[in-house]
């Protein structure tokens, strides 16, 4: 009678009570986020040490990043910026549709890899956009830089003093080797360094990002204006019905011209394509009510969590379940049996087929606690 529950004990002490969590502290995480991602295009990218080389990879991997990117942080927004000989430029404005990242990173992808990168006029084209930003935003760079040199035309690091004032994080991901001014960068701003291994740990270092930082106990915390506008189609047969252009495509080159839906911010009425965007008339923050509802059911602290607990050895199923009708079994071993029978649908599926589970199904009626 003695053994079976210090053989309980024996196999239980080899599982880590990892179905309970407990939250150690609230942490206030930042709810609406704006990032540029500097993409290292210099002649350094044509390395073969990534298949088929390393801007190929990066963009390819830079794809799923986005799109995980807007699944956790649905009213945040992303701008690119790439930079090479000697220059950078922005691929593409900071906003909130991911499509239009990801089509960007596809043309991208022609691109000639030629000269050095510059850290210095990357960051400072990032920052003219990023200082204009509200205080209960935050203002992250991600830098993905592959060359070991960088040619800036200025002291880059009395630029860095100035992202440390306007509350910039910066981080990096390296391709080649650890830089000392990316050493400096990061750490003065608050952000990450971290040089990949391969190409699946560069992309686990992506991911590392994909997760809003904590906000700083600075950071400025006020109510923020917003709108919820619908989609409106003007219908054809209506005679009072007139075209017009969208305001998302007035500093865009290509784009649809003259329609007749959209959405129309609730406060000046001006028209725009997408959601969420910051209305270039009024100033008010529109974004689509079912984003803010799927992100803020995750904004919060962890909070204290019981998953069902992991299963016994099937040795001991074969032990207990043989004379259920007269033999009296643990309080723990009732627990994880009740735990097995319990499990979704999809879990019970791929046991049920056991017949050591099966067998158990049938005779747990005859479990008594002693």
């Amino acid at each position: 009678m003695d053994e079976e529950p210090e053989r309980a004990k024996r196999w239980e002490g080899g599982y880590e009570r990892t179905w309970v969590t407990e939250s150690h502290g609230q942490v206030r995480l930042g709810m609406m986020r704006h990032l540029y991602v500097v993409i290292d295009c210099s002649r350094s990218m044509e390395d073969q040490d990534l298949k088929p080389n390393r801007l190929t990879s990066t963009l390819k991997l830079m794809e799923a990043f986005i799109d995980e990117y807007f699944d956790q942080n649905p009213i945040s927004q992303v701008g690119i910026v790439i930079t090479k000989n000697k220059r950078a430029e922005k691929l593409t404005e900071l906003a909130g549709n991911p499509k239009k990242h990801i089509a960007a990173l596809k043309k991208a992808v022609d691109t000639v890899c030629v000269g050095e990168p510059s850290l210095y006029n990357s960051l400072n084209l990032a920052i003219q956009s990023l200082k204009h930003m509200p205080g209960h935003t935050s203002r992250e760079i991600l830098i993905i830089l592959s060359s070991l040199t960088t040619c800036d035309p200025a002291n880059i690091y009395e630029l860095i003093k100035t992202l440390k004032s306007l509350k910039v994080r910066v981080s990096v991901i390296g391709l080649s080797a650890e830089i000392r001014v990316c050493t400096v960068l990061t750490r003065e701003t608050g952000g990450s360094y971290h040089v990949i291994l391969d190409e699946s740990h560069f992309k686990e270092l992506l991911i590392l990002h994909v997760k809003p930082p904590p906000a700083s106990s600075s950071s400025e915390c006020s109510l923020i204006r917003m709108g919820f506008p619908q989609h409106t189609i003007t219908s054809l047969s209506d005679q009072d019905a007139k075209p017009s252009f969208s305001m998302s495509h007035l500093d865009s080159s290509s784009g649809p011209g003259l329609s007749l839906g959209g959405y129309f911010c609730p406060q000046c009425h001006a028209k725009y394509t997408e959601l969420p965007v910051e209305c270039k008339v009024c100033g008010m923050s529109d974004g689509s009510i079912h984003s803010v509802s799927v992100f803020d059911s995750g904004v919060g602290p962890p909070s204290r969590k019981i998953l069902p607990p992991p299963l016994p050895p099937p040795s001991l199923y074969r032990e207990s379940c043989g004379k259920a009708s007269r033999r009296q079994v643990t309080l723990t071993n009732l627990l994880h049996l009740w735990a097995s029978i319990q499990i979704s649908d999809e879990d019970s599926s791929s046991t049920s087929n056991s017949p050591v589970m099966s067998e158990c199904k049938a005779k747990h009626i005859g479990y008594s606690i002693g």
